[in-house]
């Protein structure tokens, strides 16, 4: 049967994991990284670790992308000056 490895020794693992990754690795990757130290731990505890640490990836927070065009933005320039009157074709619509 295996041995469940003590939550203070795992913590302190986590954190110093955490911390030489210049906080950037998540869950996944410290996982790994226990696993390379021959630890098995699930990620669930990881997180629950983390969380009661305060620990948040900087991967983690949302971080705001612009976008160069709004997004109904045509590609495709007017080159023939087509100017296309909607109102008419309703009037005509309502008419009938």
């Amino acid at each position: 049967m295996k041995e469940r490895v003590s939550e203070d020794d795992i913590t302190s693992d986590i954190i110093e994991i955490f911390q030489a990754s210049r906080q950037n690795y998540g869950t996944r990757k410290i996982k790994f990284e226990l696993k390379k130290q021959g630890k098995i731990v699930s990620r669930r505890r990881i997180d629950r670790i983390m969380n009661e640490q305060g620990l948040v990836s900087s991967y983690t927070v949302a971080q705001f992308k612009p976008h160069a065009k709004t997004c109904n933005e045509s590609a495709q320039a007017n080159e023939l000056d087509r100017e296309f009157k909607q109102d008419e074709q309703l009037k005509q619509l309502l008419v009938i």
